[in-house]
């Protein structure tokens, strides 16, 4: 049991020194003196992005011109790096594409999939979802006339099992945004099924994260973002999985012609290609596209085993950190203790969570807030270390004892929190 700071110096040490992904951050280009825990929101850099890039505009945008179509495998790109997404969440290959945002692939899946489920008139999503997630699952039903229940995942189960039949879709995260809550993604996916219903997943906080086995869950839909955990960069593109079983009766409502049979017939009418490759709507943003399929290269040889054990460890020792050192200074604990409840972040009350994110970014340890309450920490075991568990914890309990948070630069919110 760690019971003073000499105990958690000394264990954040011995588990650094212990820890196989070590190397690993050595793929991101970190800020000197910066301990970044928003990797939530925004992973760090990784160091084979910017040559990559400078690559696209300079020689291929530069030189070869219209050409990099060909030459350069722009044409591939959607489906090469759903490919290398795919690995990282237990989808064998020709599953996923990526490109376009999350909302828009969000929008084509849901729709495609409460399509393929006629005469049910129910929508399940959780009260708890992403904004977006409840924003356009509400669209879906008003376009085709479904019932959209909020159902906290908790719950969901029991529901699908009274509503069997009526249900179309259920459409949930297997880690909550705010607390970092991890659900059973195979036991809801099973309910659902019984229940004649599709499954729909946002892996936007759980992929590069922890280990998903999308096929071996029997999943049916799923979409993520590639700008978290997968350090794709600000706006990156977004990903969608069709299990191989449900493309041939994909149909969506964004049919852009990437998705074609055959793009460059220019066609009138659109006839969807036999493959995954009826997800693509229209041209993706290149460089966007290629800074992402660099920034996977950070998970070359790296197991997504290997990385969920590393996350536990640190997320653990930020909860016996906090219990030691935050003790009677204001702070509750809301994410899960147990291991296997847990995603990659750890989320702390507190009702001056705005100033005191604030005061630590500072400091130089980022993290982020989410209205009203809550200081929110990700962990990208690919590049956080113990030590930087610690140190955060550290600078966070000497901005609450010392009040260097009700400094008024710490109370003004900008746009962006």
């Amino acid at each position: 049991m760690l019971t003073d700071l000499a105990d958690l110096t000394a264990c954040a040490a011995a588990l650094d020194a212990a820890d196989p992904l070590a190397a690993v951050r050595d793929r991101f280009l970190l800020p000197d003196g910066v301990v970044y825990l928003d990797g939530n929101s925004l992973g760090a850099l990784p160091a084979a992005v910017p040559a990559a890039v400078e690559d696209a505009v300079h020689r291929q945008w530069g030189t070869d011109l219209i050409r990099s179509w060909n030459a350069n495998g722009w044409w591939e790109a959607p489906v090469r790096t759903g490919d290398a997404i795919g690995r990282l969440v237990g989808a064998a290959p020709g599953q996923v594409v990526a490109g376009d945002s999350t909302s828009v692939q969000l929008f084509n899946t849901l729709l495609a999939a409460a399509r393929s489920r006629p005469g049910r008139r129910l929508l399940l999503t959780d009260p708890d979802h992403f904004p977006t997630d409840q924003y356009i699952a509400d669209s879906v039903g008003r376009l085709l006339g479904l019932d959209v229940r909020r159902v906290p995942a908790r719950d969901a189960a029991a529901v699908l099992a009274a509503e069997a039949g009526n249900v179309a879709v259920a459409a949930y995260a297997p880690v909550d945004y705010r607390t970092g809550e991890l659900y059973d993604m195979a036991a809801l996916t099973a309910a659902a099924h019984a229940a004649g219903a599709l499954m729909h997943w946002d892996l936007c906080h759980a992929a590069g994260a922890l280990p998903v086995e999308l096929d071996a869950v029997e999943a049916d839909f799923a979409v993520g973002c590639g700008y978290k955990y997968l350090s794709g960069g600000p706006g990156a593109p977004a990903f969608a999985y069709i299990a191989h079983r449900h493309q041939e009766g994909f149909d969506h409502p964004l049919t852009g012609w990437h998705g074609h049979a055959e793009p460059f017939a220019m066609a009138g009418t659109y006839t969807p290609a036999a493959d995954v490759t009826r997800a693509r709507i229209g041209t993706p943003a290149l460089l966007s596209l290629i800074a992402l399929e660099a920034a996977l290269t950070a998970f070359d040889g790296v197991e997504m085993t290997a990385v969920r054990k590393k996350s536990l460890s640190l997320t653990g020792f930020f909860q016996e950190c906090a219990d030691l050192l935050l003790d009677g200074l204001g702070f509750t604990p809301a994410t899960p203790r147990e291991p296997e409840r847990r995603g990659s972040q750890v989320a702390l009350r507190h009702p001056e969570a705005y100033p005191l994110v604030a005061a630590l970014t500072a400091r130089g340890v980022i993290g982020d807030m989410r209205a009203p309450d809550l200081l929110r920490f990700g962990f990208n075991a690919l590049y956080v270390t113990h030590a930087d568990v610690l140190r955060a914890v550290r600078e966070l309990r000497d901005i609450a004892v010392t009040g260097a948070h009700l400094a008024p630069e710490f109370r003004q919110r900008p746009t962006v929190t």
